[in-house]
């Protein structure tokens, strides 16, 4: 079935650990991560919320959910791109994050682009 074709978006994300807004001594560790979507299905679709699941190193997780990414909620025509920066805080040197944006297509069809899961990682914490 090609139905999948239709309505397709791909994630592409990559992270900077922010030392300066980091407190290694109070466990926070700061994260910017840079996301690019790209819409690799054959029907426009708009971008409507966001599901986020962030796993600290100890096992702690955090769920983030809300409308849109950094105040928009882009409607992406097919092979177009939408690329933001956003930020996260955690209290390991090391993470993880993964998730879904939920879509819908010009003719009505919700959908989700999944967010592959992606390391957040201090530097000189890994050999």
């Amino acid at each position: 079935m090609t139905s999948a074709k239709h309505y397709e978006c791909t994630v592409k994300v990559e992270v900077t650990f922010i030392a300066e807004q980091s407190d290694i001594e109070h466990n926070r560790y700061a994260f910017a991560y840079h996301v690019t979507i790209t819409n690799t299905g054959s029907v426009a679709a708009q971008l409507i919320s966001r599901h986020w699941i962030i796993t600290e190193a100890n096992g702690e997780q955090q769920e983030v959910k809300g409308l849109g990414v950094v105040g928009a909620q882009p409607l992406l025509k097919p092979s177009a791109q939408f690329e933001y920066t956003s930020g996260t805080l955690i209290n390991t040197p090391m993470g993880e994050m993964q998730g879904t944006y939920q879509m819908v297509a010009e003719d009505g069809v919700q959908f989700d682009a999944v967010i592959p899961a992606f390391s957040l990682v201090m530097p000189r914490v890994l050999h």
